[in-house]
């Protein structure tokens, strides 16, 4: 990747608490930045208003079209309108969503075996619970989880995967019950409302005592793994 290539990090963000997610998402870039010597990485919330036009203006003054790499679990309204809404007339090549990244499954079983590790577990007697957030309007946020739910459990070898969404049924409160032996993954990208307060309630609801993981900003080897994501998109830009 050349000194010229500039990439900016867009997240939803919280419009009733920005901040948090804002620095969760400068973090974020900052951590992707280190496998790419040379180019400038931004991250940002729609959240935070100004923050992305600006950030996008200023990836614009290179010589080359900035990437613009979504920080979503799916494709949707936010992704394929909203966002490109935002960008207007600027210069810009929008990636697919972290949500579809090929590597996503091997991050999260990455995560997951460490934790069966830390409780002595064994893969094949445990179940993987994906905690998604569903949509009843758009089918996109559930089919992505109901994608990536199977190929997660098999890839960290678990017997069992069950999944439950926070905006659609199954709700997670009735799919988490009675798991036995089992680990909470939140299928979502950053800390927001649903995954410091829904999902924690609906979990003790279930009587789930199993361990929670963080969201996917949390998971070791994250920014790796978009950084190797950026480096690919800037090949495909400059051979189009």
């Amino acid at each position: 990747m050349s000194d010229a290539t500039r990439a900016v990090i867009v997240a939803h963000g919280s419009p009733s608490d920005p901040d948090p997610q804002e620095r969760a998402m400068q973090a974020l870039a900052a951590s992707v930045a280190q496998h790419l010597p040379g180019a400038e990485v931004n991250g940002v919330t729609l959240a935070s208003e100004g923050r992305f036009e600006a950030a996008l203006d200023r990836a614009a003054k290179g010589q080359e079209t900035p990437l613009v790499y979504p920080f979503f679990m799916a494709r949707g309204w936010f992704t394929e309108t909203f966002l490109r809404r935002r960008t207007g007339e600027r210069p810009a090549w929008q990636m697919a969503p972290f949500g579809l990244e090929p590597g996503l499954c091997e991050l999260a079983a990455g995560t997951l075996r460490k934790t069966l590790a830390e409780q002595a577990w064994a893969a094949g007697d445990t179940t993987l619970f994906l905690a998604a957030h569903g949509s009843r309007s758009n089918r996109a946020s559930r089919d992505s989880a109901m994608h990536a739910a199977p190929a997660i459990a098999k890839a960290a070898g678990l017997a069992r995967v069950r999944v439950g969404f926070v905006e659609e049924a199954p709700y997670p409160a009735e799919a988490a019950r009675d798991l036995g032996q089992a680990i909470c993954l939140p299928f979502f990208a950053l800390p927001a409302g649903h995954v410091v307060e829904d999902i924690p309630e609906a979990l003790a609801e279930a009587r789930f005592d199993g361990p929670v993981l963080p969201p996917f900003v949390g998971h070791d080897g994250i920014g790796a793994l978009i950084a190797a994501s950026l480096a690919r998109a800037a090949r495909a830009r400059r051979a189009a």
